[in-house]
């Protein structure tokens, strides 16, 4: 398992930007698949994004892709997910998570930030 904590939610006017830090602990960090989603009130959880350990391929949500863009630095143990372009569909309180290599579930998660983008 791996500890991880989020930051950089907050409130931004559409069409600005915000980008979200997740930091983990441990050595193992990056051996982990990373990703992002995001929970609206009242809607489901969407899968937002995703990196692998060797940083090929990333993932995104059909919504996001152009405007979001997940990175990692496994010096700092820390992905970010940098968000332009936003518009109020985006907000939602997002979170991070891992995924052991091998596993096919996102088991340790972080508690979330909320990113609100007002009209």
């Amino acid at each position: 398992q791996v500890q991880l904590v989020e930051s950089g939610g907050g409130l931004v006017q559409a069409g600005g930007s915000l980008r979200l830090s997740c930091a983990g602990s441990g050595r193992t960090f990056s051996t982990y698949t990373m990703g992002w989603f995001r929970q609206a009130q009242g809607k489901e959880r969407e899968y937002v994004a995703a990196i692998s350990w060797s940083g090929t391929n990333p993932y995104y949500l059909d919504s996001v892709k152009g405007r979001f863009t997940i990175s990692r630095d496994d010096a700092k143990n820390t992905v970010y997910l940098q968000m332009n372009s936003l518009k109020p569909e985006d907000t939602a309180v997002y979170y991070c998570a891992a995924r052991g290599k091998g596993s096919g579930d996102f088991s340790s998660w972080g508690q979330g930030t909320q990113v609100t983008v007002s009209s």
